[in-house]
């Protein structure tokens, strides 16, 4: 029985594209922030490396010692961040302050030539820094100059987060709407499953005619035939069971009927003669309905079978030996000899042993019952099919009456019972399950019947 607490399809497609675009955004949002942390780390610094370097072009050499007019254009430059805190140092070279502010730090250097950023404290607040040499070869002064230039990094952290959100804005309208399309795209993927389900819901419990596939997608309409084609085998055995109660029903309440009629006649009998004849009816009529019973069960069973069991390969000439050593027919007609003629060769078919049998005893009671000896049974080929057929003495059907071979019951003028039974409804359910058909002919006084059936390669499975 399904959870009703389960989760829907619809929610659970919808929860894995929601996960799916949350990740992607996650991924988005932190490559963003690594993006624009990046772009305006880049931008500030080169601000700073530019004060730094406007700073070291304004060192003079006077009397020896460097002297230092500190330009306005380095401080308009880092002014483009108000609300940020600048400090800077110039040291000689042996580290020796020549002006700015003491605190600030020095980085160790391993070359002199190239501009070192690094990260300190401002304060207690976080700062970055550079640090430029500029080297002087002069007759009163040789040695490196070394100026520091600092700043804390409000500006370049607000700058970071708005790229990052300009970045984010856009992919955040985008995945909304992706959202909003692939619910409506997931829906209307789902619909045709909502469908069917309600098809299914809005049924009758006895309603077994297939579910349409019209508009169904490709991967759902698999599920759906198999539904069907599962609906359908449930339909033809519901039919069956019908079918034998009908008939049990139609066709047993009168001989039973008769029966203890005739048994209840045969006790008041006071001649024995009489009494004898009346007995002899009373058998003739149990053995006709014992044999209608057995091949309404038979029938019952052949249909069931045909829906319910594999077919494998049989090999039709094993099927026409067992009718014939199993000697069924000598209960019918014990004074009549059945000759049966097989080939060699194999004789494939893709059936079911048991459904075969019947199809063929079927076939050799009628033939018993209507026919005349010599009676013969036999397999051979014909353009492709295998056929089991038997083949008589007797006149044949009539042509109304082989139109009418399939039909359960049919009375025939030269049947001596009170039934005409089954017919050949046996043969034709067979025929219909393994896509074969009854074939007869008749030529030089001899009328033969049979059922015909793909043939396939290979073994007996």
């Amino acid at each position: 029985m399904a959870d009703g607490s389960a989760p829907s399809l619809l929610a659970r497609l919808l929860t894995g594209v929601v996960l799916i675009l949350g990740i992607g955004a996650v991924i988005v949002a932190l490559s963003a922030w690594f993006n624009g942390r990046s772009a305006s780390w880049e931008a500030y610094d080169r601000l700073l490396l530019g004060a730094a370097n406007d700073i070291a072009e304004s060192i003079r050499i006077a009397d020896g010692a460097p002297t230092l007019n500190l330009p306005t254009s380095a401080f308009e430059l880092l002014a483009q961040a108000p609300d940020d805190r600048v400090t800077y140092a110039v040291r000689g070279p042996d580290d020796g302050l020549i002006t700015g502010l003491s605190d600030t730090p020095s980085p160790t250097r391993e070359r002199l030539r190239e501009a070192i950023f690094f990260d300190g404290s401002m304060q207690g607040e976080d700062a970055r820094f550079v640090d430029v040499v500029r080297r002087f070869a002069e007759r009163d002064f040789s040695g490196n100059v070394r100026v520091t230039v600092g700043q804390t990094m409000i500006a370049r952290r607000a700058l970071a987060i708005d790229l990052m959100l300009n970045a984010l804005v856009p992919i955040a309208i985008a995945g909304a709407a992706l959202i909003l399309i692939s619910v409506i795209v997931v829906r209307g993927a789902v619909r045709p499953l909502d469908r069917i389900a309600e098809d299914m819901a809005g049924r009758d419990p006895y309603d077994l005619t297939p579910v349409s596939v019209e508009d169904v997608p490709r991967e759902i309409a698999v599920i759906v035939t198999a539904m069907n084609r599962f609906m359908g085998r449930l339909d033809r055995q519901f039919t069956a069971m019908q079918s034998l109660i009908s008939d049990t029903a139609h066709q047993l309440r009168t001989p039973v009927a008769a029966i203890r009629a005739q048994a209840e006649t045969a006790i008041e009998e006071s001649d024995p003669g009489e009494r004898d004849k009346r007995l002899e009816r009373l058998a003739r009529r149990t053995r006709s309905l014992g044999t209608l019973l057995d091949q309404m069960l038979s029938r019952a069973l052949v249909v069931h079978r045909t829906d319910s069991v594999a077919r494998e390969k049989i090999d039709l000439r094993q099927i026409a030996l067992e009718i014939v050593e199993t000697r069924d027919h000598e209960v019918l007609a014990p004074d009549v000899e059945v000759e049966l003629v097989i080939g060699e060769d194999p004789v494939m078919v893709l059936g079911d042993e048991f459904s075969l049998v019947q199809a063929g005893k079927n076939l050799l009671t009628n033939a018993l019952k209507h026919g005349a000896p010599p009676v013969r049974i036999g397999v051979s080929e014909d353009k492709g099919r295998a056929v089991l057929w038997i083949e008589d003495a007797g006149p044949g059907m009539s042509p109304g009456l082989l139109a009418r071979t399939g039909e359960r019951f049919q009375r025939s003028a030269a049947s001596r019972e009170d039934s005409g039974g089954l017919g050949l409804s046996i043969v034709t359910a067979v025929t219909d399950a393994f896509d074969g058909e009854i074939v007869v002919s008749q030529a030089n006084g001899r009328f033969r019947i049979g059922f015909a059936l793909p043939m396939v390669k290979g073994g007996a499975s």
